[in-house]
């Protein structure tokens, strides 16, 4: 039994089989086949932080594969009110095939994993947002971008960064991250993506200056410069990040052919611009849908995983 609570614990072939196995899930999708591959599962979705895309993707996604989807809220369940997490990890884990967490410590997650008698997928912590990557490199597969890959992360350095750093570190793409100072990336996370870049041959840079990072780069991406948990600091991140919305005019500093990320939800005039975001609304919105279809890639391996 395997869990899905980062990137560091997958190789690079098992992230390459998830997504292209969520491709194929999608292709036929598109031409109107429903693979029940979960038929009469049960997937339990607790969250602790509210969510647009993923209670969506996977609730759909669910259904989709014939299972069903429960959403339970920290008000919905005694883990919001005190029981402990070992507790509520034995029986959720004895009632359901598979749960799904989006909480804000990562410490959670992993104490839940360890008392979980099925496959725990994280849907979102503080430290880490594994899910979202697997439907990006899934865009970036769609668009031909793979080859030659050059990501540069504008932005602040969180969990995004960190799953980022991850992936490119696993792929063996080349990463740059640009931040404000004060805001760079987890010194930890950092460390272990660099031990494993050594062997997969990525190239990770972290800076301060956003052109750098952006200079000839084939993919931009960025998310928002305050993240839920953080909006008594909003106003002083605002001062903190001028310099580093990704506009047309940062934008122009990358490759002609390079596609613009967002990971959603989208502050216009903040970190992205109302122009560049809608100019790459075709690629953005793709992503964003390809979160159902990689979670959907994502649940069934999980599940093959137990034989």
């Amino acid at each position: 039994m395997r869990h899905f609570l980062t990137l560091k614990d997958y190789s690079k072939e098992e992230i390459l089989e998830i997504v292209d196995l969520g491709l194929e899930i999608k292709k036929d999708l598109k031409a109107g086949k429903y693979n029940k591959e979960l038929e009469m599962q049960t997937l339990a979705m607790i969250f602790e932080k509210s969510s647009t895309r993923t209670r969506v993707s996977f609730e759909t996604g669910m259904f989709q594969l014939g299972g069903h989807a429960l959403f339970l809220s920290n008000r919905d369940i005694h883990l919001g009110r005190g029981e402990p997490v070992k507790d509520t990890a034995r029986v959720i884990s004895s009632m359901c095939n598979m749960v799904m967490i989006r909480t804000f410590k990562h410490s959670m997650i992993e104490e839940f994993a360890s008392y979980s008698k099925v496959p725990v997928i994280n849907g979102l912590t503080d430290s880490f947002h594994p899910i979202q990557l697997l439907a990006d490199y899934m865009t970036i597969k769609e668009y031909g971008m793979e080859k030659n890959l050059v990501v540069a992360y504008v932005g602040d350095g969180n969990n995004m960064t960190n799953s980022w750093l991850m992936l490119s570190a696993k792929l063996g793409f080349e990463l740059r991250i640009a931040t404000p100072k004060g805001y760079e990336v987890d010194a930890t996370v950092l460390q272990d993506a660099q031990k494993i870049a050594k062997e997969s041959g990525a190239i990770i840079k972290v800076m301060n200056d956003p052109k750098e990072a952006v200079c000839n780069a084939t993919v931009v991406t960025t998310d928002t410069w305050a993240s839920m948990g953080q909006e008594n600091e909003k106003e002083q991140r605002i001062k903190d990040f001028r310099g580093f919305m990704v506009d047309s005019d940062l934008m122009s500093l990358a490759k002609k052919s390079a596609k613009f990320l967002h990971c959603l939800p989208a502050y216009r005039g903040q970190e992205v611009s109302e122009e560049l975001l809608e100019n790459h609304a075709e690629i953005v919105f793709s992503e964003a849908e390809n979160r159902l279809h990689a979670q959907k890639g994502l649940m069934v391996w999980l599940d093959k995983q137990r034989g």
